[in-house]
């Protein structure tokens, strides 16, 4: 697939500034718009995302899939493979793997954040809104995010900001094009596989009551599961557990 490119030297939320326009007019499919400096970007409900100006990806793709609006959850998780993906290929000596729902993360730390903003139109999505902000040449982090990584800290190495989004979007897209009845099956399975704590023992604040848990996977409804030591199955919504790491 190729993309359009809309690029901004500042913008409060590049997810805002894709929603305003398609307000406005349709743009095509994959178009991009990426900023050197977002000052108000957005993670999941009211947290905000740090992000050194010119140092990393922050960045929102439009997207009109074509599936009803209950299936949302696969494209969920066909994106956070996407990225998973891209860091593997770029970083393979390290532990990579997806936080639930949608962080990514480099050993026990955060790489990347992803915000997913839908429109549904009767039983279907009419448009997909996927921003994401990736950590690549950051080196100094000074909010108060408990444990962000950028690709840098990683590796050492210097990264061409314009070289990786399109190595990123590269990966997004052979996973997107998996966002189909037969091959469904394979984001599935490798999804649920990547897990952060995949079938390990640590603690969870589960409706504000420590247990100690193992993930085993999540539900057709995007829920996660955790067996405790008595072998009892937890569902869980995303506001209902907090990981301790």
């Amino acid at each position: 697939m190729t993309e359009r490119i809309i690029r901004l030297a500042q913008t409060a939320s590049t997810n805002s500034y894709a929603i305003n326009l398609l307000s406005e007019n349709r743009p095509e499919e994959n178009t991009v718009i990426i900023t050197d400096h977002q000052t108000r970007g957005r993670g999941t409900d009211t947290n905000s995302w740090e992000s050194e100006r010119g140092k990393n990806l922050t960045f929102s793709l439009i997207l009109y899939p074509v599936f009803k609006a209950d299936l949302q959850f696969i494209f969920n998780k066909a994106i956070s493979l996407g990225i998973y993906d891209f860091l593997k290929s770029e970083i393979p000596n390290q532990k990579v793997s997806i936080k639930w729902p949608n962080d990514i993360y480099i050993g026990d730390k955060k790489a990347c954040g992803i915000l997913i903003q839908n429109s549904v139109l009767g039983n279907s999505l009419d448009y997909v809104v996927v921003g994401i902000g990736l950590n690549v040449n950051q080196t100094l982090f000074i909010s108060d995010a408990p444990n962000p990584v950028s690709m840098k800290t990683t590796t050492g190495k210097e990264y061409n900001l314009d070289e990786t989004l399109h190595k990123l979007l590269k990966s997004i897209f052979i996973r997107y094009a998996q966002v189909k009845p037969e091959t469904r099956g394979i984001i599935e399975n490798e999804y649920q596989k990547s897990l952060y704590r995949l079938k390990e023992w640590h603690n969870y604040l589960v409706k504000g009551t420590l247990v100690n848990a193992q993930i085993t996977g999540t539900n057709e409804y995007g829920q996660l599961l955790l067996e405790t030591g008595t072998e009892k199955i937890l569902v869980c919504d995303l506001k209902e557990v907090k990981f301790n790491i």
